[in-house]
C-alpha cells in the first residue's frame, strides 16, 4: 500500500460534538483533507507545537518526552495513520535509536503532537484517505448529505473554539505594550487560548 505525505491544515473546533476538536490534515500532492476529532488537551498540546513563539513556562507532557527522547538519544523518524476502524484512527511511531528502529502504537493525537516537537513527516496510507479524505468546500459535496456536514463544521477554523473578540470590544483597547504584558502574563497562567488571540491582534498592528 502507497503512503500519502501530510501536512496539518489547523484545527477546528466541533460544532457538533461538545469538548471536541477536529484536527484537520492536508493531502500533501491532492486537495482532500483528513478530519480527525481530538480532545481539548490533546488540541491544546498541538497548538503550542504550531505557534512557535508560545513557550510554556513548564513542559507539558508532549514536550516532557521531547525532552527524555533527546536524553537517551531517541529520534521520532515518521508518524504513520496506519488503520481506521470503526471512525477510530490508529497511528504508529517510527523510532530509531542506536541504528535500531522500533514501532510504537500510539493515538493520532499523541503521534501528530510528538510528531510536530520532532519536525517529523506524518503520513497515512491511500485507501484510509479515499476511504475518510474529504474535499472542504467542495460544490459536488451537494450530492453528498455526510460530506455537506463535514464542511459545516470544519470549514471555519478557530483557536480552541474561542469565539474572536471583536475590535471594539476585545483587545483594541490595549496599546501595543500592553499586549505585550498581557501575552506574557497569559503564557505564565497557562492561558494558552487567551495568548493566541493576543498574539493575533500584536501580529495584525505590527504587519
Amino acid at each position: 500500500m502507497s503512503l500519502v505525505k501530510l501536512t496539518i491544515k489547523g484545527i477546528s473546533y466541533s460544532q457538533t460534538q461538545n469538548g471536541a476538536y477536529a484536527l484537520i490534515l492536508n493531502e500533501v500532492d491532492g486537495e482532500r483533507k483528513l478530519p480527525i476529532v481530538i480532545g481539548a488537551f490533546e488540541a491544546q498540546s498541538i497548538a503550542i507545537a504550531l505557534e512557535k513563539e508560545i513557550k510554556p513556562p513548564r513542559p507539558l507532557t508532549h514536550d516532557l518526552f521531547k525532552s527524555f527522547a533527546d536524553r537517551f538519544d531517541i529520534v521520532v523518524k515518521q508518524v504513520i495513520i496506519h488503520k481506521l476502524v470503526d471512525g477510530v484512527f490508529f497511528s504508529s511511531i517510527i523510532c530509531e535509536r542506536d541504528r535500531i528502529e522500533e514501532i510504537i502504537d500510539a493515538r493520532t493525537s499523541d503521534a501528530i503532537a510528538l510528531a510536530l516537537r520532532f519536525d517529523a513527516p506524518i503520513f497515512t496510507y491511500k485507501n484510509i484517505l479515499d476511504k475518510a479524505g474529504i474535499y472542504l468546500n467542495n460544490p459536488s459535496a451537494e450530492s453528498n448529505p455526510e460530506d455537506a456536514e463535514n464542511n459545516e463544521v470544519l470549514s471555519s477554523p478557530e483557536r480552541f473554539g474561542l469565539e474572536n473578540e471583536s475590535n471594539e470590544s476585545g483587545w483594541s483597547k490595549h496599546s501595543l505594550q500592553e499586549l505585550y504584558d498581557l501575552l506574557e502574563e497569559a503564557v505564565q497562567q497557562e492561558d494558552y487560548e487567551k495568548a493566541a488571540l493576543i498574539r493575533d491582534e500584536i501580529d495584525k498592528r505590527e504587519s
